[in-house]
């Protein structure tokens, strides 16, 4: 596999890295699972220590790790920066609370007392993607060092740069050789890492078929997983919504990070008697997007991860339109040097059509018109994801029973605001299993002992033997 950083904006290579040899990275695990020996038994507060230190130097060093992030990947520079920032807001939350997180639960059986305490598992893997190349690795970190288990990390090959760069940030922070280490491996390798017996749980975020595999391999050792597969959110405006407001989270829903978002708005499900006022102000805001450098803090588009990404998406594009979808809006690639695809909308998608079940990862837009609200539900829930959706409608009761009927991990009212430390991620069917985020997010790596107390008294045992087991001496 080769670990490459290929600036997206002019797909000029500017650095590349080395697999891990073999020898490498039984020493990089071994010292993992040595370093969790002595983790495992380090206070809370030592631990908050160097986690919080990491979020302040992610604070103090936003400029140049958001400059890393935006050249491996192509975010926009604003973008980018908003994300060292959030990564280190991560890091802080999990510092401050993770200790009452995982306070030992008390419980009231009819007889004694009992408790729940939590302890760490051991050496976690942790397979991530490249979409949010530091927030992806702060919201594993964050919890699972805290809990007392140390990590390694696969990132995604086109983002090495950010990989080795987080990795120093915790380096620099004070952490132990072995408590958080970066691997530049191989599928292979990768697959041995998991079959490990060192290897004590998988942490995963990424495409469906790849999670598949790796929950399988993991299941077939026995080990504990968590998968965030990706999702196609729908959004839906009901005929009483707040029409500017929803354009205005339709927009940045569809277009942040250049719509390479797991929970992205994906899907506009409107209500017929609203459904041209809203298209005409969606299509006129998307069209007015101008692709540049996402160096350039006035640059609005800026373009996709790589050019695999642009070629993958157009091909998606042509084939929903080779099945009968309407092209609203542009559907083409940028006529200019880099990985830049036009903002797109798409209509008349009927479910025959293969783009009503797929995830378009990047600008492309899905718009469907819908009767009423028990259609907009029925057709949100028509899908094989659920990871996250939104509701708009000036009736805050209405959008929360709306909220409640749709099948996903998360659902927003009025808004798409997914991004706080202290709220759990994660979603349902094809879009995986378990939480990220909040206190659910570090429950998942920890071992759930139960300990019970009291002098209870043995319940008799009668047997047909006890007379020769007495006569015996054996009773």
């Amino acid at each position: 596999m080769a670990y490459q950083s290929i600036n997206p904006f002019d797909g000029k290579t500017v650095k590349t890295f080395t697999d891990v040899t073999d020898a490498e990275l039984e020493a990089k695990i071994a010292s993992a699972a040595e370093c969790y020996g002595a983790w495992r038994q380090t206070s809370y507060k030592h631990r908050a220590k160097i986690v919080a230190r990491a979020a302040a130097i992610m604070h103090d060093r936003a400029d140049e790790l958001a400059r890393v992030l935006t050249i491996d990947m192509g975010k926009r520079i604003d973008e980018a920066r908003g994300e060292v920032e959030f990564s280190a807001q991560i890091l802080a939350y999990y510092a401050t609370n993770a200790e009452r997180f995982l306070a030992p639960l008390k419980l009231h059986p009819t007889i004694g007392h009992a408790h729940v305490e939590s302890s760490p598992l051991g050496v976690i893997l942790c397979v991530e993607p490249w979409n949010f190349p530091y927030y992806q690795l702060a919201r594993v970190a964050g919890p699972h060092l805290m809990a007392g288990n140390t990590l390694v990390v696969k990132h995604s090959s086109n983002v090495p740069q950010c990989a080795l760069a987080f990795e120093e940030v915790l380096a620099q922070a004070g952490a132990p050789a072995g408590l958080y280490t970066n691997l530049f491996v191989t599928h292979e390798q990768s697959d041995r890492v998991v079959d490990d017996k060192r290897i004590k749980g998988v942490a995963f975020t990424g495409s469906f078929d790849a999670g598949r595999g790796i929950a399988a391999r993991a299941a077939h050792n026995v080990k504990i997983s968590s998968l965030e597969l990706g999702g196609s959110d729908a959004f839906i405006v009901l005929e009483d919504a707040h029409l500017d407001l929803a354009v205005q989270w339709a927009v940045w829903g569809r277009m942040y990070n250049a719509g390479q978002t797991c929970c992205a708005a994906k899907r506009f499900i409107v209500v017929d008697s609203i459904a041209d006022a809203f298209l005409a102000k969606f299509r006129a805001a998307l069209a007015a997007f101008e692709p540049g450098d996402p160096l350039d803090e006035k640059t609005t588009l800026g373009p996709l991860s790589s050019e695999s990404a642009v070629v993958g998406l157009l091909a998606q594009v042509d084939a929903a339109v080779a099945n009968g979808a309407k092209v609203l809006l542009g559907g083409k690639r940028i006529d200019r040097p880099g990985s830049f695809m036009q903002p797109t909308i798409l209509a008349d998608i009927d479910p025959s059509n293969p783009a009503f079940r797929q995830e378009f990862f990047g600008p492309v837009a899905l718009f469907f018109r819908v009767p009423d609200e028990a259609s907009a539900i029925a057709l949100a829930n028509d899908s094989d994801f659920g990871l996250g959706g939104s509701v708009f409608t000036r009736d805050e009761a209405r959008g929360a029973s709306v909220a409640s009927r749709v099948e996903t991990g998360m659902m927003f009212v009025n808004n798409i605001a997914w991004s706080d430390p202290g709220l759990p991620f994660g979603g349902l069917k094809d879009s995986g299993y378990g939480r990220e985020l909040g206190d659910m997010g570090i429950q998942v790596f920890v071992n759930k002992k139960l300990v019970r107390f009291g002098r209870i008294e043995a319940p008799p045992t009668i047997t047909v033997h006890e007379k020769v087991l007495v006569g015996s001496g054996r009773a």
